[in-house]
Order: C-alpha cells, then sequence, then structure tokens
C-alpha cells in the first residue's frame, strides 16, 4: 500500500470520518497511533508504526502531527468536525491567498468566502501555494485577500502548525481576483 493512498485514508479519518475507523477523537482531534494502526489493519491496509512515521514525514502538506512521545497523531487543520485546534490569534501578514476553481467564482463574489463544511477557510501565504490549491479542483483562481485590514477591522485569523492560514469568512470588499 502506498503512502498517498495511506494519506488520503488518515485525512479522512482525522479530518471528518473518525467513524469509518471506529475510533474517537478527543476534542483537540487526537487518536491513539497504536489504535488507528490496528484498526487500519483489520481493514486489510499494510501499515505500522514506521509507515505512518513515512506518511507523517513526507506528507508535502504536512497535513498531519504526531505528538512529542509518538504515540497520538491528529490532522493539523482542515476538520470537518469539531475540534480545537488550541490556535493562538495571530496578525496576519498584509496580503493572503486563496485558491479556488474558476467555476466557484460567481458564488464567492456574491457571498464572499464561507468555510462551508469545514471549520475554517483556507489561506496560503504565497500565489503559488494558492494556485495549486485552487488547480485540484478545475481551472485555478487566485483570490487576494486584504488579511491585515480584515485584522484591523476586528477579524481573527489562525496559523495552523503547517503554516496554512485560517479565518471564519471573508467578506467580499476585503478579496480580489
Amino acid at each position: 500500500m502506498n503512502t498517498k493512498h495511506i494519506s488520503r485514508f488518515l485525512s479522512l479519518v482525522l479530518r471528518h470520518k473518525p467513524a469509518a475507523l471506529n475510533i474517537e477523537l478527543d476534542p483537540q482531534g487526537w487518536a491513539q497511533l497504536d489504535e488507528v494502526i490496528e484498526k487500519m489493519q483489520r481493514k486489510g491496509m499494510k501499515v505500522d508504526e514506521k509507515t505512518i512515521q513515512e506518511v507523517v514525514a513526507s506528507n508535502d502538506k504536512q497535513r498531519f502531527k504526531l505528538d512529542l512521545a509518538k504515540r497520538r497523531i491528529r490532522a493539523n487543520q482542515g476538520h470537518s468536525i469539531d475540534i480545537d485546534l488550541a490556535l493562538a490569534p495571530i496578525e496576519p501578514p498584509s496580503r493572503l491567498y486563496h485558491g479556488t476553481a474558476s467555476r466557484f467564482i460567481d458564488s464567492i463574489r456574491e457571498k464572499g468566502l464561507i468555510k462551508g463544511s469545514r471549520q475554517h477557510v483556507h489561506l496560503s501565504f504565497d500565489k503559488t501555494t494558492a494556485h495549486k490549491v485552487g488547480s485540484r479542483h478545475g481551472k485555478p483562481v487566485i483570490l487576494e485577500i486584504e488579511a491585515k485590514r480584515m485584522f484591523d477591522d476586528g477579524f481573527t485569523f489562525y496559523r495552523s502548525e503547517n503554516g496554512v492560514w485560517l479565518t471564519d469568512r471573508i467578506p467580499v470588499e476585503y478579496f480580489s481576483v
């Protein structure tokens, strides 16, 4: 079983559907690593602790984190389930970017950027990353967000452990295409 398949499955379980493995996440999104491995093996997946550590270390988006003792695992962000990542509010840079597909742009221009089923809207520090994100969903469009102005106007921003910027929503007056 390749690490890409394992990474996708871990994303599903740790961000959206822990029931897919019949596990429970604690309030901060942590799962016991030995339980995750055991239940993945029961599903016929050839994984062990070394494989999971490789997936965590090699994931290009750094989606996962092991605790210091390497006994628990969680996703860094992107949850559609209620998780408290214990992130402290932080002042963003002047500009941040959001990559999306062109087919969504009319709705975004009407409603702004909303988190949908996720806990936050995800933003990138650079246009290159935003372009990659938008390309996953179709013809990419990059939105430039006036993050510092939003912050000055009272909006809260967070930065996940893998560098993704997070906020609750982005009204239309704070971005340009």
